[in-house]
């Protein structure tokens, strides 16, 4: 396949130039490429027993050749899905066991050494734990919530300060007339009247990256635990005697109503005061309520898209975030999400996305002024739509 698409690259390097004459091309060669994948996802059909096989082979000729297509792609779709993207429920217990166990653990050592840090009830979030992860069982955050004294503290929207990015909200200390700084435990990390991200994660840092016994811990837990050191993101490592390795990310959070602010310093850098504005609580809460009110798949056309994202190099650049306001949007038009469906809504989130690309701009379901291509490469562009352009005809190349 890798030399296949270098001959591709060679015929075309931008989705453009496909439109302008290639369309045939192309084809010809994905057609060739993908020619032994297709038989080897095709195969597990065959292993349905006979009554089920016999009123599907009987009503096939009276259908219309595209209605064939598109159950046969139905059918991938659900293989693809139930083969390659979804966790069992085993991979997904064990990850979360062992993350738990490793909150248990930080939560204590945090509460042993810093008595006076107010802090919450610490507990696990992303993915893994609202059954949107695919492929591995292999991260999941760590939620450190932070207590601030509602009359200390301001909570400041991104469009109100200097920074005017929606994302990146700034924490104020308020009210020092009557409270003079030192009356509340944060106060040790202001820098200029703010609350700094960067301040409170470099002691997080010390207090629990550099400071815990991971050989213990390690000998503890029955496996590798340890630190991954050399950026800005507090990450911890952890390998199992069976099963894959799973990375636990550390995120201090600020909550006040429905917002949540999390500390971290790799996506609003290089301003050390902002926190990043976290849209994914709402996103979720979102997608489960569309599927939840019409029954639909817009969780298996996620957690499909997220697969095959991850497991095609020339897409791994579109992260979660994208494809999930990709949906949202969707949704928004009146469309049958049903079951009966899903090859329909995988096709046209392939055309939505395409377009996208075109466009250089996906804004964010519940912040418009965010573009979620922002950070792409042109060629990284040029890479996905090309190959978007290449499943719109044979989207057999997508879930292999």
């Amino acid at each position: 396949m890798s030399e296949s698409w270098e001959e591709l690259s060679l015929v075309s390097a931008s989705p453009k130039s496909i439109r302008k004459g290639l369309e045939s091309v192309v084809m010809k060669h994905v057609a060739k490429a993908t020619k032994s994948q297709k038989a080897d996802l095709c195969q597990p059909q065959q292993q349905k027993s006979s009554l089920e096989e016999k009123p599907v082979k009987a009503s096939e000729s009276q259908r219309p050749k595209s209605l064939q297509l598109s159950l046969t792609l139905q059918d991938r779709l659900h293989q693809y899905y139930s083969t390659r993207a979804a966790l069992t429920p085993e991979v997904v217990h064990r990850a979360e066991s062992l993350a738990l166990d490793i909150c248990t653990e930080v939560q204590g050592f945090l509460h042993t050494t810093n008595p006076d840090m107010p802090l919450g009830e610490m507990s696990l979030g992303g993915s893994l734990l609202d059954d949107l992860q695919v492929v591995r069982a292999d991260h999941a955050c760590l939620l450190v919530p932070l207590q601030l004294e509602p009359s200390l503290w301001r909570l400041i929207p991104g469009e109100e300060t200097l920074l005017t990015h929606p994302l990146h909200w700034m924490v104020r200390r308020v009210n020092l007339e009557y409270f003079p700084r030192g009356r509340s435990y944060w106060d040790r990390f202001l820098v200029g009247g703010y609350l700094s991200c960067r301040a409170l994660v470099n002691m997080l840092s010390k207090a629990v990256m550099e400071t815990m016994n991971w050989p213990s811990l390690s000998s503890t837990l029955d496996c590798l635990v340890r630190p991954v050191l050399g950026g800005d993101e507090l990450k911890l490592e952890i390998r199992p005697e069976r099963g894959d390795p799973l990375f636990i990310s550390i995120v201090p959070v600020l909550r006040e109503a429905d917002v949540v602010l999390t500390a971290q310093v790799e996506l609003t850098r290089p301003w050390d005061s902002a926190w990043h504005l976290s849209l994914y609580p709402w996103e979720t809460r979102r997608l489960a309520q569309l599927d939840s009110a019409d029954r639909g798949v817009r969780r298996v056309v996620l957690k499909t898209l997220k697969a095959v994202c991850r497991r095609c190099p020339a897409l791994r650049p579109l992260a979660a975030a994208p494809l999930v306001n990709l949906i949202l949007h969707l949704s928004d038009k009146d469309l049958d999400w049903s079951e009966g469906c899903l090859s329909g809504r995988f096709q046209q989130c392939v055309w939505e996305l395409i377009g996208y690309l075109e466009e250089g701009v996906l804004p964010s379901y519940f912040k418009s002024g965010v573009n979620l291509l922002n950070g792409m490469t042109d060629e990284e562009v040029d890479e996905m739509g090309f190959m978007l352009y290449c499943a719109v005809s044979e989207p057999d190349i997508l879930l292999i």
